[in-house]
């Protein structure tokens, strides 16, 4: 059986150490298959180039929710804390993925945002979510849904759109609309803070289990507040749901790798 990470950041300028180095840990906690998501063009070459030499990386490449309206969020006067230049526009990126679509193992991540966005980009921010999402359905690639307090917008369009492969990181909404969504059968992937997130307990505990799969967002949501999180912790999240759900590690990590087989159509 293989153990992979859904939604990692590997690129991400937070590590200080080289990508290698987490890759060897993760390699020897058991994993796989790291999907390295990308956020810009920028972002999206460097995932790349780390899939060609490592293996183990698996490309998203993507545009993230707020990249995608900077332009327009700059004239609103909004000041966005970047940890990375966005040079390209929103059309750049689209023209940019629709290029390299051959070397993407999914999109993403892609979505809505309207923590960061304010209200009078949401249109324009739509829009191009609609745009990423064609790419996606013409492709026959999964997506990586990215939402921050837009989750019922964002699964109304995709169940407009009738977006058939779909994974939601990180969410952090309502539990009865991750039933919902669930229900629809997209997938959700939980984060290695699970242990210590309320919200992701609920979902290990409520959800369909043919419908989670594991993630990280690393350097984000470490298992240990005040630490880098990183891919070799989706092992102790598998751990955590088989204690939830009653079953051996063994049963669990067979349960989350059929669902990963199901959304990517590839073993992790």
């Amino acid at each position: 059986m293989g153990l992979f990470d859904v939604h990692a950041h590997l690129t991400s300028p937070r590590f200080e150490e080289p990508a290698s180095a987490l890759i060897e840990r993760a390699e020897k906690a058991g994993l796989t298959t790291i999907i390295s998501n990308g956020l810009n063009i920028q972002d999206n070459q460097a995932t790349l180039a780390l899939a060609q030499k490592f293996s183990i990386v698996r490309p998203a490449l993507g545009l993230y929710p707020v990249d995608a309206v900077l332009p327009e969020m700059e004239k609103e006067g909004v000041d966005y804390p970047r940890e990375d230049a966005c040079v390209a526009t929103a059309e750049e990126t689209i023209e940019w993925l629709e290029n390299h679509i051959d070397d993407a193992f999914a999109i993403g991540e892609i979505g809505l945002d309207h923590h960061w966005v304010p209200e009078s980009c949401w249109h324009r921010q739509e829009e191009i979510f609609r745009q990423l999402v064609q790419v996606a359905m013409k492709a026959d690639l999964p997506i990586i849904i990215h939402t921050r307090k837009a989750e019922r917008r964002a699964f109304e369009i995709l169940s407009e759109m009738k977006a058939p492969r779909v994974n939601w990181h990180c969410y952090s909404s309502r539990l009865k609309l991750a039933r919902k969504i669930a229900e629809a059968g997209h997938f959700l992937s939980i984060p290695a803070n699970a242990r210590r997130s309320e919200t992701f307990t609920g979902m290990l505990r409520t959800l369909p289990r043919q419908q989670v799969l594991l993630e990280t967002d690393c350097p984000y949501l470490s298992p240990t507040p005040g630490t880098l999180n990183e891919p070799q912790f989706v092992a102790q999240t598998l751990e955590y749901a088989a204690e939830l759900w009653g079953e051996t590690k063994e049963s669990a990590q067979e349960i989350v790798e059929d669902n990963f087989v199901s959304l990517f159509g590839t073993e992790p």
